[in-house]
C-alpha cells in the first residue's frame, strides 16, 4: 500500500535527523515503515487487533531490548 491522498505518515518528534518508524492509519489497518527509506522502503501492514497486542506488549516492556 502506497501513499494514500486521504492519509500520511507519522513518525515520533524524537526522531530528529536519525529517523524513525513512521506509521499510517488507513482503511482500518496499520501500517509501519523506516522514515529513512520512505516510499522506496518495505511497508508492514496490521489489523487493528494485532496493533493493540503490540502496543499492549510495548507499554509492558515485552519488547524492550534485553540487558547483559
Amino acid at each position: 500500500m502506497n501513499e494514500r491522498d486521504d492519509a500520511h505518515w507519522f513518525k515520533s518528534t524524537d526522531s530528529g535527523d536519525h529517523g524513525c518508524v513512521e506509521v499510517m492509519f488507513h482503511g482500518g489497518r496499520i501500517g509501519v515503515r523506516d522514515s529513512k527509506r520512505g516510499v522506496n522502503g518495505d511497508e508492514l501492514w496490521f489489523d487493528q487487533h494485532e496493533w493493540d497486542c503490540f502496543l499492549a506488549g510495548a507499554k509492558r516492556g515485552e519488547f524492550d531490548q534485553p540487558q547483559h
